[in-house]
């Protein structure tokens, strides 16, 4: 989101002291990540190498405009690291406005002058991800229409089409990150597309961060498209133009106890994604620290 980009580039420095996820060698279990970039310092090697040493055995991999050079640096790193890169992630070109003033205007393949150059970019990231063997790629959407009855919605649902389709010949899920439409939006565009490779990514703070709902709540709606869960906490806003604050987890208002009892109740056993969007040691502590409560609410929950 907002801070993304700044903070991918962190997570490099952190220290060499954890083992193997022991969630991640457990069947039917959910298997924890985190978030890290291909086109940092020290590229996929190093950002892979990151994830093994935070203990985890899956992450999600923003890959940037997505060359298609990086695609033997990450299958080498992957093997290496004997990490799973559960999905690829890319925003596009273009200026991007994390609020809820420009936001509208300027995220994802909704804004008409950055369209075709971000569906450029997201079929450059499908290929990228077949050459590397990952199963999923994945953006935000943007703030698609909430009226059906709006043109925009149609051509929003054309451009989404597209990608899907691009992705399907690949074989490849589509996941559109939540955050800037309600659940009942992004039901609604998934189910108008009538395509059987496109699903959610399911953040949760950002429904919270953008006043758009809350993730317990929200999977009732679109629970069975779910097929990735960014792992994130964070307050409602109080600017009308502006976010809601991101907090470590656990001092926000996702409700995780309640959040894994209902994935438990979907049967979800896919990846949970750690996202923290600051920068420094405090990103490290809070990645470790929100690592060691989902594993014991996994197990809790999972295995009562």
């Amino acid at each position: 989101m907002h801070g993304r980009r700044a903070f991918l580039g962190t997570l490099a420095a952190v220290p060499a002291y954890l083992a193997a996820d022991a969630l991640g060698a457990t069947n039917n279990l959910p298997r924890l990540g985190v978030v890290v970039s291909a086109t940092g310092p020290g590229g996929p090697d190093q950002a892979l190498a990151t994830v093994r040493r935070f203990g985890f055995p899956t992450c999600q991999l923003h890959v940037g405009p997505a060359p298609p050079d990086l695609a033997t640096p990450i299958r080498s790193a992957s093997a290496k690291y004997q990490v799973e890169v559960t999905a690829l992630m890319t925003l596009g070109s273009g200026r991007m406005v994390w609020n809820l003033r420009e936001g509208p205007e300027t995220i994802g393949i909704v804004p008409r002058a950055t369209r075709a150059a971000r569906i450029d970019a997201l079929k450059r990231a499908s290929d990228l991800a077949k050459a590397c063997s990952v199963k999923a790629i994945h953006t935000h959407c943007g703030f698609i229409p909430e009226s059906p009855n709006d043109p925009l919605y149609a051509e929003v649902l054309g451009a989404m089409g597209d990608v899907v389709k691009y992705c399907r010949a690949n074989g490849q899920t589509f996941l559109c990150e939540t955050g800037q439409e309600t659940p009942i939006t992004l039901l609604r565009a998934i189910q108008d597309l009538k395509l059987d490779n496109i699903a959610v990514n399911l953040d949760l703070a950002n429904l919270i961060l953008y006043g758009k709902g809350e993730p317990v709540g929200a999977l009732d709606v679109i629970g069975k498209y779910v097929r990735g869960i960014h792992a994130k906490d964070g307050l409602y806003p109080m600017d009308p133009y502006g976010l809601g604050e991101e907090v470590p987890i656990g001092h926000g208002k996702v409700r995780f106890p309640e959040v894994i009892r209902k994935l438990k109740e979907l049967s979800y056993s896919g990846p949970i994604t750690i996202e923290r969007e600051i920068t420094g040691a405090r990103q490290q502590t809070d990645i470790r620290d929100s690592k060691v409560y989902l594993e014991e609410l996994i197990r809790r929950e999972y295995l009562a």
